[in-house]
């Protein structure tokens, strides 16, 4: 963070000093929330969660080196006592970001915002200095924090932004005023809690709301929902996608024989080849949101597709592919799930498998629960099984209670009657069976939401005997 005064952050932020015996100590570490990320000149945000409080870490805080405690109530440090910390803090981000005058770029979607987000930050990081969001804090504490790691050298903050209902999309925006602003798609996460996929959109084109007249709203041609915000806003329209009217658009998608996506890239400017490091057709939408944004902030075509085919994957848990000693690929993919990414993350595991069948490797998709679907989620769950069994995925284990036993039927009323298809009680039984049966060629996915835990079912995948994680 830039640094400033305690005196000026009360200021900022509307709050009183309580044990400041020098209000003209700067702050110039980063603002944290959690005591073991201090550093030297900290601030330290003190939250009142669930199961732990931070105010019960302020001592230990500014004994590791904060400058002070951002706090609802005197703690016995250093503090800056304030009504509200979550507004507080997006208060100081708000005025960081302005005296900065950082190029600001926003992004939403009901699927693929991470993903895309780190794409982004590995293009215009060779463009100039870049701030990102780290995993996916996109809330309002995620996004100020984010906000407050730019510098007097950062010249692009590009920021993920998650929406749980009407109106959160608009309040990170008052936060970090976007000049750019990139919407996804429109799905299905979290249609429990909208109600129709009409009402996310609402709450997703609250970001090309947000926008200034001389600013960019880059747009998913290929998405009706989205294409229609442009009415939505006085920015600039920028479209991407396989459309042939988009202005940044994708021609010749095409896969690998291992799953990896490969297409020509066109711009306004002019036309590359691309061949992405990641795996799944899906990341050709993500890709092409990327490269308009990168079109839009200057960079050549050829610049672009040499970034695209160089970036990975920043984000744990997200299409992580590590191939084992002996021969089996484990796709850790659990960090979250939706009905699209769960249906691209299915087809982008028979496509990985099809070079590997003719030597007898087979396909696993090991699934969980796909949280917050409401109503939907029976007939989502079916779905996902059906599509399983379309895509000729050699065994499905669904992993967990009702939602799994879900997933089961769907494969069973397409048709997989036999073995092809096991429902399981828990992770623990899936890494059993899964380590009884596994050879070498074998290609397992592992995806679920992240409330179920699935990951742990990777990471025992890739334990060695010495108990040390395999490295591709």
């Amino acid at each position: 963070m830039i640094a400033l005064s305690l005196a000026e952050i009360a200021g900022i932020v509307g709050g009183q000093p309580h044990d400041v015996p020098d209000p003209s100590v700067t702050v110039t570490g980063p603002v944290v929330i959690d005591s073991r990320e201090v550093r030297q000149g900290s601030l330290f945000a003190a939250f009142a969660g669930e199961r732990v409080d931070g105010h019960d870490y302020a001592q230990r805080a500014v004994e590791a080196g904060a400058a002070a405690v951002l706090a609802a109530r005197p703690v016995g440090v250093p503090a800056i006592v304030v009504d509200d910390v979550v507004e507080a803090l997006g208060a100081l981000a708000r005025s960081v970001v302005e005296r900065l005058g950082t190029t600001v770029v926003a992004l939403t979607g009901s699927a693929g915002k991470t993903s895309t987000k780190d794409l982004i930050a590995q293009l215009l990081e060779r463009k100039a200095p870049t701030v990102w969001t780290p995993g996916s804090l996109n809330n309002e504490i995620g996004l100020p924090l984010t906000a407050l790691r730019a510098t007097a050298e950062t010249r692009h903050l590009v920021l993920e932004m998650g929406a749980r209902g009407i109106g959160h999309i608009s309040y990170l925006t008052n936060l970090t005023p976007p000049k750019i602003g990139l919407v996804l798609n429109v799905g299905s996460a979290h249609i429990g809690e909208f109600g129709s996929r009409e009402a996310i959109a609402q709450a997703k084109g609250e970001l090309v709301e947000s926008l200034p007249g001389d600013g960019c709203a880059v747009l998913n041609a290929d998405d009706p929902l989205v294409r229609a915000m442009s009415s939505r806003t006085e920015a600039r329209v920028l479209l991407f996608g396989e459309a042939p009217d988009a202005d940044v658009r994708g021609e010749n998608v095409r896969l690998t024989d291992d799953g990896r996506p490969a297409f020509a890239l066109h711009t306004p400017t002019g036309c590359s080849d691309v061949t992405l490091r990641l795996y799944g057709e899906h990341h050709v939408s993500n890709a092409l949101a990327a490269a308009a944004v990168a079109h839009e902030l200057g960079m050549s075509v050829t610049e672009i597709a040499d970034a695209l085919s160089g970036a990975g994957t920043l984000s744990r848990w997200r299409m992580e592919v590590t191939e084992r000693p002996d021969g089996v690929t484990v796709v850790n993919d659990a960090y979250n799930a939706n009905p699209e990414s769960m249906k691209a993350a299915l087809r982008a595991l028979a496509a990985m498998g099809k070079a590997r069948q003719a030597a007898g490797g087979r396909t696993w998709a090991v699934l969980g629960q796909m949280a917050e679907l409401g109503d939907a989620s029976l007939a989502e769950h079916d779905a996902v099984g059906r599509l399983a069994v379309r895509l000729n995925v050699s065994k499905l284990v669904a992993v967990g209670g009702t939602e799994a036993s879900w997933l089961q039927l769907g494969a069973y009323n397409e048709g997989s009657w036999g073995e092809e298809s096991v429902h399981v009680s828990d992770a623990q039984a899936a890494v059993d069976l899964l380590r009884s049966e596994l050879r070498p060629g074998d290609v397992v996915l592992v995806k679920a939401s992240r409330s179920v835990g699935l990951e742990k079912v990777a990471l025992s995948l890739l334990e060695t005997t010495e108990g040390e994680v395999a490295v591709r």
